[in-house]
């Protein structure tokens, strides 16, 4: 599909460049192909034409310039024009520069954003963690307390029930019986 439209251009501009170039030349060569067909077809009866008319302008009389075609030496011997040539590309790299360095300051902005960001999720998730450390400590202590009172109240009770015994009871079997 490239390739084609690619032709296409290619023929397009071929056409374009040969419509224009008989526009500008077409109408000097006319008169010229008129004038020598006159001459050659005119009968001897007829006396030629004279006219006060300046010769038709050549195209490099019209404009010098479309004779050299090449760009590169556009103002070349004008010092006037290479000094605005150079002033359009001293300021297209300064507005290049100018533009590269919003979009460095856009990204250094946005990355101290980011890491700002980042900073305080790191923070939060820090606390949080602590949090849960705390009450992990807290948990581990009451369990160590309980642990630590249910043998105490093991041990009392396990007193007690010999004491029972001791003196006549003989009511619910022993824990450490049944285990």
């Amino acid at each position: 599909m490239t390739r084609r439209s690619g032709a296409c251009l290619r023929c397009c501009l071929v056409v374009f460049a040969v419509v224009s170039a008989l526009c500008v030349s077409g109408p000097a060569l006319y008169w010229k192909f008129k004038k020598n067909m006159k001459l050659g077809v005119a009968s001897p009866s007829c006396s030629p034409c004279i006219c006060d008319c300046p010769p038709p302008l050549s195209l490099l009389k019209i404009a010098p310039g479309l004779a050299n075609l090449s760009v590169v030496d556009c103002g070349g011997e004008d010092p006037e024009a290479k000094e605005e040539m150079g002033k359009q590309f001293v300021e297209l790299l300064s507005e290049e520069l100018k533009l590269q360095e919003a979009v460095r300051e856009e990204n250094s902005r946005h990355m101290n954003i980011t890491l700002v960001e980042a900073k305080m999720a790191a923070m939060l998730y820090q606390k949080e963690a602590e949090k849960c450390n705390v009450a992990t400590e807290t948990c581990e202590q009451a369990r160590e307390r309980s642990e630590a009172l249910l043998t105490k109240e093991k041990k009392i009770t396990s007193l007690w029930e010999k004491r029972a015994r001791k003196l006549g009871w003989e009511g619910e079997i022993s824990l450490k019986q049944t285990h």
